[in-house]
């Protein structure tokens, strides 16, 4: 064990008297998102790191001009790390919260009719779309999605709560039980795995923020890997995983992702981390006291700000605060704009010119009527497509179809109206998703 000073053991000592008396003073101090951590802990690595993040925070933003509103496209991988079997979550999962970024990024989720219409003057959509990644570093076929068993109970540990963040980071490395990152310029680098602590989750999140300025210091340690890490049970919204934290089970919408995300192009928590006196750097974001604590309190206005002229309620519906995850539904449009500057900036390999996010082979297919209320014709022109799979927007697979002719029907009529996902396969690999709609 390492050695700790006094302090130290006195914090150490004091925290194992809570655990023997009750789990939910642990519970309470549970970090929902540890990535102003994961900042503290690179600066206490290399000093100046906290500066850097503030100065390309501000670069991005000024770095912000009108331009078209493209869809951006950001290819994706993500590492399933498993001690046990309900740790390796199923692929319907993984596509699920797949489904649910896409939905928050494009403000396409259902809940955006509870945002209050005091914030329809802020409100934005970031046209930011996330699929899992088609080809690997070394240009073969993939399906996105790795899976590596280790014999890491956790990768949690009493070092996280002094604040140290080695042993969290050895899930990113296969020679400390984890998985190697792929190439972190091209793609968006997802671990999933156990972080608990004491047999209860010590965060449920921490991403890194967008590093790489030319003023960066050449060969600097910064001891955190490039990417996001969620705790298995807070991925997805259909995760069969129950998610307490000691006071009950948690609404878990997948939402804990699209923070971490947006920590990941360069978001700060909407309270910047501190009081009415600190800003996250968003002139559109309101003011905040402090975090909310997994609740959804409308009434609450802590701090007098001025947006467009008006004194705004604090945004418990934003993605960046610490709300529950069922009334988390938005983005501001400053939000927006400093994202997309990230991406035109200091994250630009993601989405240019990147072959990462290429499919196996160029194929033409068509669906047909889309929507429908009925069935839908696929037809698929080369055949290089042998199967097709059907699943609902929870990623729950419906029903699959050989491909035996030039056109495939599919019958919904005896499905919920909604949206639908077709999975193209050749040989049990996937070549591309399209989406339908049942009236």
């Amino acid at each position: 064990m390492n050695s700790f000073s006094l302090k130290e053991k006195m914090k150490f000592s004091l925290l194992l008297l809570l655990l023997s008396v009750s789990f939910v003073a642990f519970n309470q101090s549970t970090e929902k998102c540890a990535s102003h951590k994961a900042i503290l802990y690179q600066e206490s690595l290399t000093p100046g790191f906290k500066e850097l993040v503030n100065t390309e925070f501000e670069i991005a933003k000024s770095a912000m001009r009108p331009k078209a509103n493209d869809l951006y496209t950001i290819p994706v991988v993500v590492h399933i790390v498993y001690n046990t079997a309900n740790q390796n979550i199923a692929d319907s999962v993984i596509l699920n919260q797949i489904t649910v970024l896409n939905n928050d990024y494009q403000r396409m989720n259902e809940d955006t009719v509870n945002m209050r219409s005091d914030f329809d003057i802020v409100k934005g959509t970031p046209n930011i779309q996330f699929v899992l990644a088609q080809i690997d570093p070394a240009g073969n076929p993939t399906s996105g999605i790795t899976r590596t068993a280790t014999s890491s109970a956790t990768f949690g540990s009493i070092n996280f709560l002094l604040g140290d963040f080695s042993d969290l980071e050895k899930v990113k490395s296969t020679a400390d039980g984890g998985s190697d990152p792929w190439d972190q310029s091209r793609y968006l680098n997802i671990w999933v795995c156990n972080m608990e602590v004491f047999n209860t989750p010590a965060l449920l999140g921490y991403a890194t923020p967008p590093t790489g300025l030319p003023n960066w210091p050449s060969g600097s340690n910064l001891g955190l890997s490039d990417g996001v890490v969620i705790q298995y049970q807070a991925f997805g919204a259909n995760n069969p995983n129950i998610l307490d934290l000691g006071q009950g089970a948690l609404n878990v919408k997948g939402r804990t992702l699209s923070h971490e995300v947006g920590h990941y192009l360069g978001l700060r928590h909407i309270w910047g981390d501190g009081n009415c006196a600190e800003e996250d750097g968003i002139d559109d974001t309101p003011n905040a006291d402090a975090q909310s604590n997994q609740d959804c309190d409308a009434t609450k206005n802590s701090c007098v700000d001025n947006i467009y002229g008006v004194d705004l309620p604090d945004m418990i519906e934003n993605f960046m605060d610490y709300s529950d995850e069922t009334c988390q539904n938005s983005f501001t449009q400053g939000q927006v704009d400093l994202m997309r500057g990230v991406l035109e900036n200091q994250r630009i390999d993601l989405i240019q010119n990147n072959p990462a996010s290429l499919e196996e082979m160029q194929f033409e297919a068509s669906i047909y009527p889309n929507p429908t209320s009925s069935e839908l014709k696929v037809k698929v022109k080369t055949g290089d497509v042998d199967e097709l799979l059907l699943l609902d927007a929870t990623g729950k697979h419906v029903n699959s179809h050989p491909i035996k002719n030039a056109t495939t029907l599919i019958s919904l009529i005896h499905l919920e109206g909604g949206i639908y996902y077709i999975h193209f396969l050749k040989k049990g690999k996937r070549q591309s998703v399209q989406k339908v709609m049942k009236l």
